[in-house]
């Protein structure tokens, strides 16, 4: 069972991490087949992904519904993209396949969205919760009295990320 930490936490990035959010939507329930290719090509994805932290993903979670949606942390944008094009890996040949087997005829949907996380452009909390989300893929911090509101902790990545861009220590 994952450790409840019983505080108050936030996450702490470095660098420029990028949440990745994609799934599918199950349009046509009945068309089994060919929703049950698609999951089967994401889970083929995240084995990959689970299995090379070299490829560079931090963290990752799955929430299943008629639209699933899968929440990953990578360590750069760059990243992301090197492994979505890679040949050898999974996805290319999964996005090829959807595409001819699938394409637009709306049986089932799939869809993804990319944000970079900057210092300074992203907040957490985290209260009665095991590490998650941000602070699970990257590094999990007490709140302590200095970033003790949601301003506090915007802020505080700000200065972290100016003091970064003038070569100082944060």
């Amino acid at each position: 069972m994952t450790e409840i930490i019983n505080h108050r936490i936030t996450a702490q990035i470095t660098g420029e991490p990028v949440l990745f959010l994609t799934g599918m939507r199950i349009n046509r329930w009945w068309r089994v087949r060919e929703w049950l290719s698609v999951l089967g090509a994401a889970i083929g994805m995240r084995r990959e992904l689970e299995s090379d932290p070299q490829l560079g993903l931090l963290g990752q979670q799955t929430w299943l519904g008629r639209t699933i949606i899968i929440v990953q942390y990578w360590e750069s944008y760059e990243a992301l993209e090197r492994w979505a094009r890679d040949r050898q890996r999974a996805h290319l040949p999964a996005w090829r396949a959807f595409m001819k087997r699938i394409g637009l005829s709306g049986k089932v949907g799939i869809w993804h969205e990319t944000y970079r996380i900057t210092p300074g452009n992203y907040e957490t909390i985290y209260v009665n919760m095991p590490a998650f989300g941000l602070a699970e893929a990257t590094t999990a911090l007490p709140i302590t009295s200095r970033i003790d509101s949601a301003r506090a902790r915007m802020n505080a990545g700000r200065e972290a990320g100016e003091a970064g861009e003038r070569g100082v220590a944060a």
